[in-house]
């Protein structure tokens, strides 16, 4: 069975990018005039000439969410198993190259951290961990859901990519959703980033939302981690991969973030830097041209950004989080994976987006209605 790299081989990055130099604003307009949206009008809406619309863009943007999901703002929190890595990425504190610390949560020190959760109000959680296949690997996974599931109304992972199998056995014990990141569509100077571990195979990880979608995962989460290379081009591919995915696993939904390189221990700077501008543009563009597209807005985002998104777009966003394992109570001095620049903890952020006219919501979905 074919999968989205045999579809991504039809495209080159070059391409792409001389497509865009080409956008004309007459082509930008026809584009926001159309009923139906193609990956050819998102490219429209990304271009650099697109700017000049933007704040049209904006408008159609906040309707288009209002419409689709009402004013309400999901709100999640990261809860981080472990910083172990067998990866070496230019770009992660969790790098194997960082002379750090390295800590996995125990089941005891795991529950802890939940606790502290649940006190904060939280009810849909995301397990993040570094990839280590060996320490954190599917059945420290399933374990680790199978503790937590009675606390949480839903639960999301974003670890390393797993087998059709392995997201089968996710699946089965309750997971939700998976968010993994192709991080850059760039094949050349993919290994560039990624030289050692297994993420260093592009192809494997490029098939792994396939694998995702066949094991029935309710939701998949995608993007690309932004600084890397030109964000247009990558985020083009994205929508690509999104698009075929919505065609190809229908019974799924999806979701978008928008991860912008942040300060980590031992990273590179950003090859290319977005403005919050181009950021606002991506996320209106993606609106545009998809209205069921789930938009996700981490705290690597400042404050004034995260306040003026909530009535521009977004429609789930992390709250307090910390990017370490151990880091609400059990370890707070472990590794930051990233800074977070949103440090606002969870009430303030729940009325923040009380006063913007808006619903924060804790729990909007149960594992019992999808019939796991």
């Amino acid at each position: 069975m074919k999968t989205f790299k045999d579809f991504f081989e039809k495209y080159q990055w070059e391409e792409i990018k001389k497509k865009l130099e080409k956008v004309t604003l007459s082509d930008v307009e026809n584009s926001l005039q159309k009923k139906n949206k193609t990956i050819e009008d998102f490219l429209n809406f990304i271009s650099p000439v697109a700017a000049v619309k933007l704040e049209l863009m904006a408008t159609m943007t906040q309707q288009l969410t209002q419409k689709r999901f009402g004013k309400t703002i999901q709100l999640y929190a990261p809860l981080y198993l472990s910083n172990e890595c067998q990866n070496i990425c230019t770009y992660c504190g969790f790098s194997l190259d960082n002379s750090i610390k390295r800590k996995t949560l125990s089941d005891t020190e795991l529950m802890i951290e939940a606790t502290v959760l649940k006190s904060m109000g939280v009810n849909h959680v995301l397990l993040v961990s570094g990839e280590a296949n060996k320490t954190v690997g599917i059945d420290y996974f399933l374990n680790a859901v199978k503790l937590l599931k009675p606390h949480f109304a839903n639960i999301s992972i974003e670890v390393q990519p797993l087998s059709e199998a392995e997201y089968q056995q996710l699946h089965n014990s309750g997971v939700n959703a998976v968010l993994v990141y192709q991080e850059t569509y760039h094949r050349e100077v993919y290994k560039e980033y990624h030289p050692k571990g297994k993420k260093s195979n592009f192809g494997y990880r490029l098939e792994t939302p396939d694998r995702i979608g066949k094991a029935g995962i309710h939701k998949m989460g995608l993007g690309v981690l932004l600084g890397l290379e030109d964000w247009r081009i990558d985020s083009f591919f994205n929508a690509l991969h999104i698009d075929y995915l919505q065609k190809q696993y229908w019974k799924s939904k999806f979701s978008v973030s928008f991860p912008r390189l942040r300060p980590a221990e031992g990273i590179i700077e950003p090859n290319f830097i977005m403005s919050d501008k181009d950021l606002l543009q991506l996320i209106c563009a993606y609106r545009i041209w998809n209205e069921d597209l789930e938009i996700s807005i981490s705290t690597r985002e400042n404050e004034k950004f995260r306040n003026h998104i909530v009535t521009l777009g977004a429609t789930t966003m992390s709250a307090a989080s910390k990017t370490n394992p151990g880091g609400y109570s059990v370890d707070k001095q472990s590794l930051e994976q990233f800074e977070t620049s949103d440090e606002r903890n969870m009430n303030e952020i729940k009325n923040m987006i009380k006063k913007a006219g808006y619903d924060p919501i804790m729990k909007d979905w149960d594992v019992i209605y999808s019939g796991v």
